[in-house]
């Protein structure tokens, strides 16, 4: 739906990033704009001494919000908490896992740090629903560092070191301070970042990246690249280790790269699922997951009985 929300204020200004993203996602992925300007309007209502014109922004948001959800009411990633944390994480570590791919393969540009700088702010958005998990807190960290640290190389001239930045002898880390006129500001701190790269599927989480035993926590500023268009996320994740392929419904290869017919995705009763099938049971699982995060047992429990009951049957509910 349309956007026609007030410019936003001085006061307002920290939450001028969410907003940002938020509009660039208006018409890739409503979900996601959704989340990041519900998240802006949380932090917005909580900074003090505001004036008409800071509460005129704020209540044409919640305005948009309202609308967004009323047209919005068949889809879980809006109208279900659970749905829609699963979805936003999904979301941030595709970007996450394409930026760290091509950072590793030496490519600096700045749709790279774009993509670091947006899964951060998604990662953000996150916190919504709560606390962050220690996984998404440790991605987080290290997309924000890193997209402080291309930026300043590039703004420097200077070539970026691939890949987490060794703790001794090197360059520390930098924060991006909105105060200080758009110049990255040196940490005290080194900040080394995962030393595994990053290959796995949303819902495997042991193959996630190590975590920067330390990082910027308080990167509260306006997009450095305002005019770069963050890349869309892969349609799939990257591929896990060990050479195992997640089904997507299609042809995949054997250990020798030979095509293998999916047809042989049959329950046990000799129901042919569909492709839409297997998608849907791997969305209850991840539902699941995030509900055991919130330890809502029963909303786990009962998701983990849907998706078994689809792969064994091939009905849905």
């Amino acid at each position: 739906m349309a956007v026609n929300l007030p410019p936003v204020t001085p006061l307002l200004k920290p939450i001028q990033h969410y907003l940002k993203t938020a509009q660039e996602h208006d018409t890739r992925d409503p979900v996601v704009a959704y989340w990041c300007r519900l998240y802006a309007l949380q932090l917005g209502l909580k900074i003090p001494h505001q004036t008409m014109d800071d509460r005129k922004v704020l209540v044409a948001i919640m305005d948009w919000l309202e609308a967004t959800k009323r047209a919005s009411a068949d889809n879980e990633s809006i109208t279900n908490d659970v749905a829609a944390l699963a979805y936003l994480e999904n979301y941030a570590l595709k970007l996450f896992l394409y930026a760290d791919k091509q950072d590793r393969a030496g490519n600096f540009g700045k749709n790279v740090v774009k993509a670091f700088y947006t899964a951060g702010m998604i990662y953000d958005a996150c916190q919504t629903f709560g606390d962050l998990t220690e996984e998404v807190t440790q991605n987080r960290k290290y997309a924000k560092w890193k997209a402080s640290y291309i930026h300043n190389c590039l703004k420097n001239g200077e070539t970026p070191v691939p890949g987490p930045m060794p703790t001794e002898g090197e360059e520390d880390g930098k924060d991006y301070d909105q105060d200080a006129g758009g110049a990255f500001q040196p940490n005290p701190e080194p900040q080394p970042g995962p030393s595994n790269t990053p290959a796995a599927a949303p819902h495997f989480p042991t193959a996630m990246p190590t975590p920067p035993p330390a990082g910027p926590t308080n990167f509260t500023t306006t997009d450095p690249f305002s005019n770069v268009k963050a890349p869309t996320p892969p349609s799939e994740p990257e591929k896990p280790p060990g050479g195992f392929q997640p089904y997507t419904g299609g042809p995949v290869a054997d250990a020798a790269g030979l095509p293998v017919e999916s047809n042989r995705m049959v329950t046990p009763g000799g129901v042919q699922l569909r492709p839409d099938q297997i998608t849907k049971a791997q969305k209850y699982c991840r539902w699941a997951e995030s509900a055991l995060n919130y330890e809502d047992l029963k909303t786990s429990i009962d998701n983990l009985q849907k998706a078994l009951r689809l792969l064994q049957t091939g009905q849905d509910g």
